[in-house]
């Protein structure tokens, strides 16, 4: 169920989007992810449903191997992004250079980019003049944009009691030295954040990860002693009626 509710919001995100925005970022548009997560989820699970509903081995054997498979996955991922940290951090980087890019084009993407920056206190990637990489605050001469050399409200410093947001408070803050820029924005980078984050965190996530392994392990267990115990019936009633066969049985 929650599978099909998954794949029903991630096509009707992808649906209310105009064309155009959702092919100029698909790699990191968050409704195909949510699609594609919901398909995969949905044929897994439905294995595993209907293979212990059914008693149907190959199903059962599916589903296990599957959830095997994914947990060996997640296991893989967290190995190689701790011993291969920097190259993750590279990877991440260019993730988030990537959506700055296409910061105007996913009204999901953007909704994340500025959901991050106020979440972290942070601006850009490495600092706030990577907004520069943007076609619409590229602090060139020749950019016709009203938003030359800004950089988006959501790296603006929070205003207490501020009642309506304005959302032009980043107008012109990449043309300001660091000093300067810091009294209105944020000033460092996102990438910095989320390793701190993350650092300062290491038991929250270890928990997190630990909390979606027990299920999958259990599953694993538990679809391997169904696939048993049937064999076993199996087993037992070729050998009924083999004796029953028998005459001197």
């Amino acid at each position: 169920v929650i599978s099909m509710v998954m794949v029903a919001v991630g096509v009707y995100a992808r649906l209310m989007k105009h064309a155009e925005a959702a092919l100029a970022c698909l790699a990191v548009d968050p409704a195909i992810l949510l699609v594609v997560v919901g398909v995969l989820m949905f044929l897994l699970t439905f294995c595993g449903c209907i293979g212990s509903l059914r008693e149907n081995i190959c199903l059962l054997q599916t589903f296990s191997l599957c959830l095997t498979a994914v947990f060996l996955l997640q296991l893989a991922a967290g190995i190689l992004g701790f011993v291969f940290s920097d190259k993750a951090r590279g990877k991440v980087s260019e993730i988030i250079n990537n959506a700055i890019v296409h910061y105007r084009d996913d009204l999901d993407l953007q909704n994340l980019i500025d959901f991050g920056q106020k979440k972290f206190s942070c601006c850009g990637g490495i600092s706030y003049k990577d907004w520069s990489q943007n076609m619409y605050f590229n602090c060139s001469e020749d950019n016709p944009s009203r938003e030359r050399c800004s950089v988006p409200y959501s790296c603006c410093l929070p205003t207490p009691d501020q009642a309506v947001i304005n959302t032009m408070c980043g107008q012109g803050m990449q043309a300001f030295d660091y000093l300067e820029a810091s009294k209105v924005i944020y000033t460092n980078g996102c990438i910095d954040k989320l390793v701190n984050w993350i650092h300062s965190n290491l038991f929250l996530l270890g928990g997190v990860a630990l909390g979606l392994a027990i299920p999958q392990l259990v599953g694993i267990l538990l679809s391997q002693i169904l696939v048993n115990q049937i064999k076993d019936q199996i087993k037992l009633q070729l050998y009924n009626q083999q004796h029953r066969a028998d005459p001197w049985y």
